[in-house]
């Protein structure tokens, strides 16, 4: 079998010995594993070379792992200008917002493409995974970012809403928008291009199922503290009214129901990452089972195989390095962004379609091409193991991840999304379960999925900022802080002095 083959190959070759007696001097020698993994090393992984070749790593890093890769590698220019514009002309927040944002794409490709040369050097289930890892490194920086940022109404500005320094509204925003972009942009376009190529291509129900389970758990873990305030708004109480008479004794406040949302948020993010561990020993205990076989099956059918093969790849340094040099730029341009997002705001970009799509987008850019890339060679499995890894690593670690950090920065970061996203991200998992079920797919599929995007894309551009219009408690805050200008008619003012002095 073609399968048993390459293992053959590649644990000889890993082992220096074989058919090769010099294999074991232009073999990989500076591995990212340990020495009773090097066994598990697959044959594509190798370069060929050892240390760091500035003129081979340049050349790897450009050719990336496809040619659309290499478009977006003339996209690097952009972001040595955000920084050279971010120190230089630092009062134009929307020119340094728009250089961030286009450079933060190439960043976030070689991360992703450094990811892929690392993952070649592990098992099959295990390299997708980490693979995924990276890619997903640039969301978990995002998020950690935008909570430390973040400022209560109470620091500074007089006002909480998301144009003044609360972030949270988008932090939440961009949690289910990272979902949502996996869901229905990214498998979409995947089912579409592949479906541009192969009629109708099919797909292994270990990874669909069990990915499309996952995600339906975690849309319940986080949309728990959304119903639970939901169902309690409406019960809330006052101690004082306006006028300053005791109106009843308050047991349950408008505060006393965000410190218990805050609370269950804290506590679902702790369950939620335990569920994820399980998802990630679950998959490590696949590495010889059907995960293992479907991914290897796949990639030999892949339509480009002796192509990629026979491209350079990164030496273990180099990978390093790579990963390094992306990490560092990716984290100082996501900086860039998010000291950017006040003025973005008040040019008329609303929160919700800034944290519900244009985030989602860049910080998803290299798993999103990764994947696409994947579908049009006919690897169809692992692309949709790119597109429901990364959304069920959202869901039960990056976002739990932040309500754990804002739990320890003392910033109330919670997981009661507004209604309208969490419908969303609901209806989206249902959408793709129910194209997922018979077992294959085609474009048109694909373009469905792709135009329920662009409609939810429209209606997150007119939904109203949070201090607009809410459903998951701003306004139970303001009543708590004090209220604030309230317009009265005059005969209803009259009446009630006249209560409060006991006239009849």
């Amino acid at each position: 079998m073609p399968t048993s083959i390459s293992h053959t190959s590649a644990d000889n070759n890993a082992h220096g010995h074989g058919s090769h007696p010099t294999s074991h001097e232009t073999n990989e020698t500076t591995s990212l594993l340990p020495s009773f993994l090097r066994g598990a090393i697959e044959h594509e992984g190798e370069s060929g070379r050892h240390g760091f070749h500035p003129h081979h790593f340049i050349s790897v890093t450009y050719k990336s792992s496809n040619i659309v890769s290499q478009y977006v590698n003339l996209l690097w220019p952009f972001a040595p200008l955000a920084i050279i514009f971010r120190y230089a002309l630092p009062h134009h927040p929307l020119l340094i917002f728009g250089l961030a944002y286009i450079g933060m794409i190439p960043s976030a490709n070689l991360l992703g493409f450094a990811g892929q040369e690392f993952a070649k050097k592990m098992p099959k289930v295990a390299g997708t995974l980490i693979e995924t890892t990276f890619g997903s490194l640039v969301e978990i920086i995002l998020f950690v970012v935008l909570i430390v940022k973040h400022r209560e109404p109470g620091e500074g500005e007089e006002d909480g809403n998301g144009d003044e320094g609360n972030l949270i509204p988008i932090i939440q925003a961009a949690i289910l928008g990272s979902i949502l972009t996996n869901l229905l942009l990214c498998l979409g376009l995947c089912f579409f291009v592949g479906g541009l190529r192969k009629t109708t291509q099919k797909f292994h129900s270990a990874i669909s199922e069990t990915g499309n389970g996952l995600l339906l758990v975690a849309a319940f873990g986080l949309l728990i503290p959304s119903a639970f305030y939901s169902a309690l708004k409406g019960e809330t109480t006052v101690a004082k009214s306006g006028l300053g008479f005791l109106v009843t004794e308050a047991k349950f406040t408008p505060g006393t129901l965000q410190r218990d949302i805050v609370k269950i948020s804290q506590v679902t993010s702790v369950v939620l990452i335990i569920a994820f561990g399980c998802y990630l020993l679950f998959n490590a205990k696949s590495q010889h089972s059907v995960f293992h076989e479907v991914i290897e099956t796949d990639e030999h059918g892949d339509l480009d195989r002796e192509e990629d093969q026979a491209r350079m790849k990164y030496t273990g340094t180099e990978t390093t390095v790579a990963l390094t040099i992306s990490l560092t730029l990716s984290t100082l341009l996501l900086i860039f962004l998010v000291e950017q997002i006040e003025a973005v705001v008040h040019s008329g970009v609303p929160d919700q379609f800034l944290g519900l799509i244009l985030l989602p987008l860049v910080e998803k850019a290299a798993e999103h091409l990764t994947a696409i890339d994947e579908a049009y060679d006919g690897v169809i499995n692992v692309a949709l193991f790119h597109c429901l890894g990364p959304s069920i690593q959202t869901a039960l670690f990056n976002g739990p991840l932040v309500v754990i950090v804002g739990w320890i920065l003392g910033k109330p970061m919670d997981l009661n999304f507004e209604i309208f996203m969490i419908v969303l991200v609901v209806l989206g998992i249902l959408v793709v379960g129910n194209f997922l079920r018979d077992g294959e797919t085609n474009w048109l599929e694909g373009a469905l999925l792709v135009i329920v995007y662009v409609i939810i894309a429209i209606a997150s551009w007119y939904y109203p900022n949070p201090d607009v219009a809410t459903s998951n408690g701003i306004e139970g805050l303001a009543a708590v802080r004090g209220p604030k200008h309230v317009t009265v008619d005059r005969t209803l003012l009259k009446d009630l002095l006249r209560m409060v002095n006991g006239d009849a």
